[in-house]
């Protein structure tokens, strides 16, 4: 199956590319190449190697979605503060530009249409147990806008055109495009480098969390399955049993790294996101769906990752495995704007990954 791949080359993408490859579909990435410098180890990518175009969202065309039998709908600004740094500029990328994607998909006669969602957009919802048909209360630029989205193209969907959501929990694990802002990796991360789990919250909110490649599996599934049982529909993705409070993430982090301690940050108070999601929609609809990883061996993974690169505290919280920060270097050096296009382009690096660069 020929599927193209937006924002192949950030943290999900950089694996769901290897992932759909050894399963046998040929994929071409679609991206803007925001990250392409924050690679996370010495292992090359997968999505470093496909073939690419570079462009921004919200300048894709309608002749450059042809041919595909899929579309895969990844790229967003992807976080709480990269959609806080201007809302809107956060509407416009990841709202209007992915309805715009949807639309073109559709018109160029792409029967699927598969929205990397969020369980964010559910926001602040206590102790209950969400399945997917619970109430939206986003309280971030970001969860609003996944949201609208899928309001949007669940619209569009008729008897050619079939999109489905797959509202991931909160990712976590290795990926050659490592982040540091993911609350698993964060804690790991920080305990590593300087022997402190560091809390930002009092440590009771719920987090439902994910391996980053069982969210790829996730993805793969609903590719592989019957166009009758995916369409239009939306998933938690991730497993019922990983939900989480804060505190017990933490717990597991300091029983990982040998000789560090849980602390608090000061005025650290209540955080009012806070969910928890039931996955049993997923699991009993997409049987290939098996998920591998758990949190514990999630961070067992990591952990081994960050020896074995000795991974330093500088390393680890500069600009490159914090996407703000990155972003914020970009503009202060001049190659990107307030409205993140790029100002300059390094036709070099385009050149030597075989990226297809666009103006």
């Amino acid at each position: 199956m020929r599927v193209l791949m937006t924002g192949h080359n950030g943290y999900i993408g950089s694996v769901m590319s290897r992932v759909f490859h050894e399963a046998g579909h040929e994929v071409t990435g679609l991206d803007t190449f925001l990250f392409e410098d924050c690679t996370f180890g010495t292992e090359r990518a997968q999505s470093a190697q496909l073939p690419a175009i570079r462009v921004d969202l919200r300048d894709v065309d309608a002749e450059q979605l042809r041919g595909y039998d899929a579309v895969v709908h990844l790229a967003a600004l992807s976080n709480d503060p990269l959609g806080n740094l201007n809302a809107q500029i956060t509407e416009e990328i990841n709202h209007r530009a992915a309805v715009r994607l949807a639309r073109l998909a559709k018109g160029a006669g792409i029967p699927r249409f598969l929205f990397a969602s969020s369980c964010s957009l559910y926001g602040v919802a206590g102790d209950n147990m969400l399945t997917e048909t619970a109430a939206f209360n986003p309280i971030t630029p970001y969860g609003a806008t996944k949201v609208k989205v899928e309001a949007d193209v669940s619209r569009l969907a008729d008897g050619s055109f079939s999109p489905t959501f797959l509202r991931n929990a909160t990712a976590y694990g290795y990926s050659p495009r490592l982040r540091a802002d993911l609350v698993v990796n964060n804690l790991l991360g920080v305990a590593f480098t300087t022997g402190e789990v560091l809390l930002q919250s009092d440590g009771t909110p719920w987090r439902p969390l994910v391996h980053v490649e069982d969210i790829c599996r996730a993805f793969l599934a609903a590719l592989h399955a019957p166009r009758d049982v995916v369409h239009n529909e939306a998933f938690n993705v991730g497993r019922t049993e990983e939900n989480y409070r804060m505190r017990t993430i933490a717990d597991m982090v300091r029983e990982a790294v040998p000789g560090s301690n849980v602390e608090f940050a000061p005025g650290g108070g209540p955080d009012p996101r806070c969910y928890r999601v039931n996955c049993d929609k997923i699991a009993a609809q997409l049987p290939e769906f098996r998920p591998r990883w758990t949190v514990r061996t999630g961070i067992e993974e990591l952990h081994d990752r960050f020896r074995e690169f000795q991974v330093s505290r500088d390393e680890f919280l500069g600009n490159r495995y914090l996407r703000i920060k990155h972003i914020q270097e970009l503009q202060k050096n001049g190659r990107l704007g307030s409205d993140l296009r790029w100002l300059q382009l390094v036709d070099a690096a385009a050149a030597e990954s075989g990226v297809a660069a666009v103006a």
